[in-house]
């Protein structure tokens, strides 16, 4: 049997949920899960450097292949030697494949069974993305996991449209394998199909069955996170976890907000991203262990307190709210380095908590002492 780009360990499996505690292993180190990957869509994550993500403990981040493809361009990043150097970064890097990014830039493509065929946002120059060159791409990117292309459609569509689109998406993840495979036949790098199917469970369910005859080293759940509500996004997990094999690490996409990241690892993910904690600190919204916080308001004028009193980050223990709040008014740069700091920080932490309750049995407890509220509510 061919060894696989990355295993699996499942280590402990929690006897109350659906959620369980692993070690991914990459080529690029051991990453702990359930795991959150900080978003670094441009091969950066927004206002941070990497060594503030290697203190922050980060083992695996994101990176895009859509825009990288846009700018600086694929063929430069495997010149400069892959993203691993070129970002120097000596972790685990996903990549996904950039069918989200083409979904929301619905003015500029036209889909067919082929692929995509898109407008650069930036200079409208036109670029056609297939199964098998999006994972090109990818490899010359470097990265340690790759994303198939999928459809990801809107929400809400039709039971119909959501089927064609299902189709198209399974079409394309055999493409993609099967062409990832033959490029790299002594050890093929790893790529995870996605699950999609819109709302509907009966196609969740069919994608993944489906899936499940490339035998691929992991599997993705894709669109969610396009407008749902958050009970219809769980219930999509729920729909396709039960399908997928327990050998193999389930990834979520682009999901959510810090309260919600148990309620999924519960459904049986073991990897999530999203923009959230770089995008909300940008725009003065601070995620603390009681609920959200938000920054502009009047009544942190003179708060002396840190953003979060049980949080040891360098932002908690060096900054007060007050000054906070007057760096986000003034538009300092600073507060995006502070508050980005902090927020990644909350939920790299939040997963550390929840992987520990789970190795003590004691994860249903954990979640419900997690807050939804405001910081302001309370």
């Amino acid at each position: 049997m061919t060894e696989r780009a990355v295993r699996f360990e499942v280590v402990r499996e929690c006897p109350h949920t659906r959620a369980r505690a692993g070690l991914l292993h990459t080529p690029h180190g051991i990453v702990e899960t359930p795991v959150f990957m900080p978003v670094g869509t441009l091969g950066a994550v927004k206002a941070l450097t990497q060594d503030m993500l290697e203190e922050l403990g980060a083992r695996i981040i994101l990176a895009n292949t859509y825009h990288l493809l846009i700018r600086p361009g694929h063929e430069l990043v495997a010149e400069m030697g892959g993203l691993h150097r070129f970002l120097s970064w000596p972790n685990a890097v996903l990549t996904d494949s950039g069918g989200y990014q083409i979904f929301s830039l619905s003015s500029l493509r036209q889909i067919n069974d082929d692929g995509v065929i898109f407008r650069s946002h930036l200079d409208g120059a036109e670029h056609h993305l297939t199964p098998e060159s999006a994972l090109d791409i990818q490899a010359a990117l470097g990265s340690d996991i790759r994303m198939v292309l999928d459809e990801c459609t809107e929400y809400p569509t039709t039971h119909e449209h959501a089927r064609r689109s299902m189709e198209r998406t399974v079409r394309w993840a055999r493409q993609g394998l099967a062409h990832a495979r033959r490029q790299g036949r002594e050890r093929p790098p790893a790529v995870f199909p996605i699950v999609q199917g819109s709302m509907f469970p009966d196609l969740r369910r069919e994608c993944a069955e489906r899936l499940l005859e490339l035998d691929a080293d992991g599997y993705a759940i894709g669109g969610l996170s396009v407008g749902e509500p958050r009970t219809v996004s769980l219930e999509m997990v729920e729909a396709t976890e039960e399908i997928l094999p327990r050998d193999r690490p389930r990834y979520c996409m682009g999901v959510g907000l810090l309260e919600d990241l148990g309620e999924y690892v519960a459904r049986g993910v073991d990897m999530m991203d999203c923009v959230l904690p770089t995008r909300n600190a940008r725009n003065g919204y601070l995620f603390t262990s009681r609920g959200r916080l938000i920054i502009k308001h009047q009544k942190y004028r003179n708060d002396p307190r840190p953003v979060d009193e049980d949080c040891p980050c360098r932002t908690c223990a060096r900054y007060s709210r007050a000054y906070l709040r007057h760096l986000f008014l003034s538009g300092e740069i600073t507060f995006s380095v502070l508050a980005s700091y902090h927020n990644v920080r909350a939920y790299l932490d939040r997963l550390r908590r929840i992987r520990q309750s789970i190795m003590l049995g004691n994860l249903p407890t954990l979640l419900n002492s997690f807050s939804y509220q405001t910081v302001d509510e309370q």
